[in-house]
């Protein structure tokens, strides 16, 4: 189990840094209050990931440490019913900026090389009560819709997937909460 979580968290972070350019990004929500956004969420749907090809259920537990980075437990339920588990850390890609941040898993290969192992964790919608996000890399590979509740109804659904192209994702390829990809 333990080298499955290390594998994991080496496959997530060396897809998560993506190479291409990021000049034309989407926006980002400008400011998170990172201490409302500590708490479970739960993954609603993503763009294929291999780290995630067997995950059916995800969700992240995000807890604010006291030098202001935020702690991340990182679970998926697999096809088989195991739940694999990577954790990290996450800071701010600028000092002060708290809606881009860098995600570093704990793991042999981040330890061995730390600067390639960052991956992007761009917060591009959060909605007033923090019950809703949308998170993704500035290349617009990676994609996660997020949610406090374990469903979602259809017309915050709706809403976080327009959202999503209007800062140029592709939503036609997401894997859905329940789905194998």
């Amino acid at each position: 189990m333990r080298i499955a979580s290390v594998l994991l968290s080496a496959v997530l972070l060396a897809g998560c840094s993506g190479s291409k350019s990021v000049d034309d990004a989407p926006s980002t929500v400008g400011n998170v209050d990172l201490q409302r956004y500590q708490g479970i969420w739960y993954e609603q749907a993503r763009l294929p990931m291999f780290f995630q090809r067997d995950c059916i259920r995800s969700e992240a537990r995000y807890s604010l440490l006291d030098n202001g980075n935020v702690e991340v437990v990182n679970r998926c339920e697999t096809t088989s019913g195991e739940w694999k588990e990577a954790r990290g850390e996450a800071e701010p890609q600028q000092p002060g900026s708290t809606d881009r941040l860098w995600v570093r898993f704990d793991n042999w290969f981040s330890n061995l090389f730390p600067g390639l192992t960052k991956g992007h964790y761009w917060v591009l919608y959060l909605d007033q009560d923090y019950s809703v996000a949308l998170v993704g890399s500035p290349d617009r590979e990676f994609l996660w819709l997020l949610s406090r509740d374990v469903q979602l109804d259809a017309a915050t659904r709706d809403r976080l997937l327009d959202e999503a192209r209007k800062r140029g994702y592709d939503t036609g390829g997401l894997i859905w909460r329940g789905e194998a990809g």
